[in-house]
């Protein structure tokens, strides 16, 4: 009788496996990750275009921003160890409060909220990030044993999804600022339309950390981590040191960094620069949301197309070298040949650049993210916190540094950022090729 008990309780979580291993609920969990993200930051992102403007007394939005990214950076040195800690779907979770928190502050806009709500954000942002990644390659590899499929080509696919359908909130959240804030004074953090707005926008996110709670647990690393939870004091310095110093002891690891920090950069110069030397002075103020509309619907076709196209190192090099090509022309025009200009052909040309820049995003996120989960199978959260450590802080130094450099000394940063990390990319597929 005693085997026959034991027998029955082990059925319900045979049962449960079975289920969590079904090919369907890899894909829902896909889904319902992308939305959730989109939701988070069809939000957040519109909150951070507009932090500038919104926030202009002082410099408080830009000086937030860069206070972000700056705790953002040096939360993700840790952020794997985080993340093993507390399970990819946890550290998901918990992640989305630090977005919320921000949002939040900024209904009351000054020094003792926004400061205190950007370093705690700084966090939250590390670790859903690195849960992100986690989650989504383990998701990956999941569904292509239990189906028999390629992993690189289910990698890539799911990937393409999350990218496409994230890269849709720049089009949600700006075209949302923009209908909210069309009757409002440009900068007045006291109207009625700005108050409504981050409302609006906090009953979104609010909606993206209830999606989140609908994910299945997928905490593979945590079942390999001891059980005593008595760790002493040596042994978790010993753990954060590995976390931190090991990855950077791989050559691939070497030769991926400067693609992390030109991913970083390029974001920053979208957010930063283009809005406010090229998008403002042609279109105005209430162009912003629009070319940001379609820099985010060309991010996320590209993100889709791309995804749908990698299958392999190989493929992610060529999708990587279209992508960049995107961003070199748009890099040159604006070096060699653009100005500011008026009538038809001076409102196209900042549209183009968006798409453009679109574009050449879209290539980054899901081929970067797709590379990694192909490499590092056995080190995704410290491969993933990497990525963070160095675009994080290419984006700080951008929000510190923009307002001291020209248009013209960014683009010639932005075009020498680009060749070494792709010479140093080429450098990394060819040792991955010849391993093959």
């Amino acid at each position: 009788m005693g085997s026959i008990t034991s027998l029955d309780e082990s059925l319900p979580l045979v049962d449960q496996n079975a289920s969590i291993n079904h090919p369907k609920t890899h894909s829902r969990d896909v889904h319902i990750l992308s939305l959730a993200f989109l939701l988070v930051f069809s939000a957040y992102g519109a909150v951070q275009n507009l932090e500038s403007t919104v926030n202009d007394e002082g410099d408080l939005g830009t000086i937030s921003l860069g206070i972000l990214y700056v705790s953002f950076m040096v939360f993700s040195f840790f952020a794997s160890l985080f993340v093993r800690k507390l399970g990819s779907k946890n550290a998901l979770l918990l992640g989305t409060t630090g977005y919320w928190l921000f949002t939040a502050a900024n209904m009351m806009p000054n020094w003792y909220t926004m400061v205190p709500a950007s370093v705690y954000m700084g966090f939250c942002a590390s670790i859903i990030w690195v849960g992100q990644g986690t989650y989504l390659t383990s998701t990956a590899r999941s569904h292509a044993r239990d189906c028999n499929l390629h992993e690189g080509t289910v990698i890539g696919n799911f990937n393409g999804e999350f990218w496409g359908i994230y890269a849709t909130h720049q089009v949600i959240g700006n075209l949302l600022a923009l209908f909210l804030l069309k009757d409002g004074k440009e900068g007045d953090t006291s109207g009625s339309g700005t108050k409504l707005l981050f409302f609006v926008f906090l009953c979104i996110l609010t909606l993206g950390c209830i999606l989140m709670c609908f994910l299945h647990t997928r905490d593979s690393a945590l079942e390999d981590q001891p059980k005593n939870s008595s760790i002493n004091c040596f042994a978790y310095v010993v753990s954060i040191a590995k976390t931190v110093i090991k990855p950077l002891f791989d050559i691939r690891i070497l030769l991926i960094i400067p693609l992390f920090a030109y991913s970083g950069l390029q974001q920053a110069f979208v957010w930063a620069e283009f809005t406010k030397k090229i998008v403002k002075p042609a279109l105005g103020e209430s162009g912003i949301g629009g070319s940001m509309a379609i820099y985010g619907a060309a991010d996320a076709i590209c993100s889709l197309v791309a995804g749908r196209l990698t299958s392999s190192v190989s493929s992610v090099t060529w999708i990587i070298v279209g992508g960049s090509s995107a961003h070199a022309i748009v890099l040159l025009w604006i070096l060699l040949k653009y100005s500011t200009s008026s009538g038809f052909l001076g409102m196209l040309y900042p549209l183009l650049m968006a798409a453009a820049l679109g574009v050449g995003d879209g290539v980054m996120m899901t081929q970067i993210n797709a590379l990694l989960g192909m490499l590092f199978k056995h080190d995704m959260e410290g491969a993933f916190a990497q990525l963070k450590v160095w675009q994080s802080l290419s984006i700080a130094v951008i929000f510190f540094l923009t307002p001291y450099i020209s248009l013209h000394m960014m683009a010639v940063i932005m075009l020498t950022a680009l060749c070494i990390s792709l010479s140093t990319f080429f450098i990394l597929t060819q040792k991955v090729v010849k391993t093959l």
